[in-house]
């Protein structure tokens, strides 16, 4: 596969490659994430509510596979993501319980995570796009701008070195074979919640068709900085960077030039939406009263800076940074389920 890449790259390009996989990998995340009904919010609130059925099922169906694929790759030599910003970099484990916590409160108000939005927001509901476009907002302030000197305040609470400090397995003395045992005991898991549940075909298709696009995304980054002679981070899917970087890319010119996320944001857009016409599950959907607005609102702060400084949402520390075993992202995912259920437990189901 390299030599035909590093010619394909040699015509085009690093970055209209890089671009294209990345819509690429988008399509195929956002289609089957709609099917499915992905979605981490709704598997916190069942497991804290005691309810172990099909919502639970289809994101442990998507997060083992998503390990279990990555692990795979990695042993067969066919990725290496040590040199990830979530293995190789300095990171906060406070920044990563902080702003884990507060990502899971955040969505849980807004009844959705910040790629539950973006799906949603496809399939024409109004208050998954505002809620978007408040957290985007959010991250690029918490990045950038007037929210940054608080994000790296708490993020200096408590760090961790890059490299083996931060990888999980090598803590443990470990390697990618326990990994890949982990990642199938929890994919056995997945497959008998489902099977208790009963769940569609659709269910098991799109839950597993999730994880894979979470590998993917490692295998393509990886195989371009292999073949390309320009330095390429080697990255998976991730929302909180990338809706950033799009809000600034409409509101400033010139923008930031395209990539694999730039690629990747509106193709999973695209995805849903044709997942939802397919179905024929388009429907325009607002907010019910002011309230409701306020709660989503403010979720999507909580969010959108929790997120930031997690150093990813829920699919960008949950799943790839959790696939690849960063200690930082698997603190951010207990923090959400934390963060999450105990949120679920103050706040009543919102009149939408």
């Amino acid at each position: 596969m390299t030599p035909d890449l590093t010619t394909t790259i040699e015509l085009h390009g690093t970055l209209p490659i890089l671009a294209v996989g990345g819509a690429v990998v988008g399509l195929f995340f956002g289609f089957f994430a709609q099917r499915s009904r992905f979605c981490l919010r709704a598997a916190v609130i069942d497991v804290w509510r005691g309810h172990f059925g099909e919502r639970l099922s289809v994101w442990l169906l998507a997060f083992a596979t998503a390990v279990v694929a990555v692990q795979a790759l990695t042993l067969a030599g066919w990725l290496d993501a040590s040199g990830a910003r979530q293995l190789s970099n300095r990171g906060s484990l406070s920044g990563a319980l902080v702003g884990g916590t507060l990502f899971g409160i955040g969505m849980v108000m807004t009844r959705g995570c910040a790629s539950r939005l973006l799906i949603l927001s496809a399939n024409g509901n109004l208050r998954a796009l505002l809620s978007g476009l408040v957290f985007a907002v959010t991250a690029q302030a918490a990045l950038g701008g007037i929210l940054e000197p608080w994000r790296t305040e708490v993020a200096s609470w408590w760090m961790v070195d890059g490299g083996s400090a931060r990888n999980l397995l090598a803590r443990l003395g470990m390697g990618s074979g326990a990994g890949l045992v982990f990642g199938l005991l929890w994919l056995a898991a997945g497959v008998w919640f489902s099977l208790r549940t009963r769940n569609p075909p659709w269910m098991w298709i799109g839950g597993m068709g999730t994880g894979l696009a979470v590998a993917l995304a490692w295998y393509f980054t990886y195989a371009v900085s292999q073949a390309s002679f320009d330095p390429v981070t080697v990255t998976g899917l991730t929302f909180s960077g990338p809706s950033a970087q799009w809000l600034m890319r409409v509101l400033t010119t010139p923008g930031a030039p395209f990539d694999f996320d730039a690629g990747m944001l509106p193709a999973v857009f695209v995805g849903s939406a044709l997942g939802a016409l397919v179905k024929r599950e388009f429907k325009i959907e607002g907010f019910h009263n002011g309230l409701t607005m306020v709660r989503y609102i403010v979720g999507a702060i909580a969010m959108g800076f929790g997120s930031v400084l997690a150093g990813g949402c829920a699919v960008g520390a949950g799943m790839t940074g959790g696939a690849i075993f960063s200690l930082t992202a698997w603190l951010a995912l207990l923090g959400m389920w934390l963060g999450g259920g105990l949120m679920d437990r103050l706040l009543p189901e919102p009149a939408h």
